[in-house]
């Protein structure tokens, strides 16, 4: 599988494409949060990726007039549709349902902390990952702080249980999120990760369109105004085809759980965007739960230390040998 790694300049440079993820991703919480409050939560996620997938079809569109035609096998294609199925379909039925009941400042803390957690702890229970005592430390504090943050966000005056229900949803979406990224070394193994974004952009998005046509008849459309329209097609562009398509690039360079540890730029971006636009803030419980949480996830995943996978972002091949690499 080695040889699915990116090359060239994209192989040298990895954590500074997912560094540009990560910041896109962060501020797309609070603009998609705009979004929702106008719009249902179906018919955003379907404009948010179908935007994106057209995008991503036109950036496939190019590439191929620039490098010629490379063959895909019916095979690698039904990977990348299975994997938009979970990653894009699925994933982003409970995230927009949750944005819809919580505030942008919740997701953009579950979402991006749970998600490497989770990736970490099915790497351990799978064997491909050591288990320290350092990442057992960190993920039993983690699991604490998950639950002094869902606490706080049920006991949160005047939020009744709305708020504890999207927070839910949202950990549904981060457990989603990490299965989509243990599948990407899998999906990445026989086909450019342009096509490989592309078709599981493609393949959610329709699912996405199917499901929410019932309530996009009902929108009044002409009522939309033009600054949420402005929101779908930066979320659309850029949380959306231009990071799905860094991500898995920075997948298929560094491997799915060295790609995790950079989520936790998510939660910083994401709040400041939330408080800045959105003026959205924790309670006191809230705060503690999720500082809690963060620690707890930065130890399990990184063991206390940056582990040596900066090889990984030279161009010379990744060994064979990480576990990684069947993930």
């Amino acid at each position: 599988m080695s040889n699915t790694v990116s090359s060239g300049p994209v192989g040298s440079r990895p954590y500074l494409l997912l560094a540009t993820t990560m910041l896109l991703w962060g501020s797309g919480f609070s603009s998609s949060k705009v979004i929702v409050d106008h719009l249902p939560h179906s018919v955003v996620a379907t404009l948010r990726f179908g935007g994106g997938a057209l995008a991503l079809l036109v950036a496939l569109k190019l590439s191929r007039q620039a490098g010629g035609r490379q063959r895909t096998s019916p095979r690698d294609w039904m990977r990348a549709a299975g994997a938009g199925v979970l990653g894009v379909f699925v994933y982003n039925l409970f995230f927009f349902w949750g944005l819809s009941l919580a505030p942008a400042i919740d997701g953009s803390t579950i979402v991006p902390v749970m998600s490497p957690v989770l990736t970490t702890t099915f790497l351990l229970i799978a064997g491909q990952e050591k288990a320290s005592a350092a990442r057992v430390a960190g993920l039993a504090t983690g699991a604490a702080g998950a639950v002094i943050f869902f606490v706080g966000s049920g006991g949160e005056a005047g939020a009744g249980q709305g708020r504890l229900v999207g927070d839910l949803l949202f950990l549904l979406s981060a457990c989603c999120w990490a299965a989509f990224t243990l599948s990407g070394r899998r999906v990445l193994a026989g086909i450019d990760p342009l096509k490989a974004t592309t078709y599981a952009t493609l393949s959610g998005s329709i699912l996405l369109a199917i499901y929410s046509a019932p309530s996009a008849v009902e929108v009044a459309w002409q009522d939309v105004p033009a600054y949420v329209w402005l929101n779908v097609v930066f979320v659309a562009l850029g949380p959306t085809a231009v990071a799905n398509l860094l991500y898995y690039r920075g997948i298929g360079a560094v491997g799915p759980a060295s790609a995790s540890i950079m989520m936790f730029v998510v939660p910083v971006v994401g709040t400041a965007c939330s408080a800045v636009f959105l003026g959205e803030s924790f309670g006191t419980v809230q705060a503690a739960g999720a500082a809690v949480l963060l620690v707890g996830a930065v130890l399990a995943v990184t063991q206390g230390r940056l582990p040596a996978r900066r090889r990984a972002a030279t161009p010379e091949p990744a060994p064979t040998s990480r576990g990684t690499e069947d993930a």
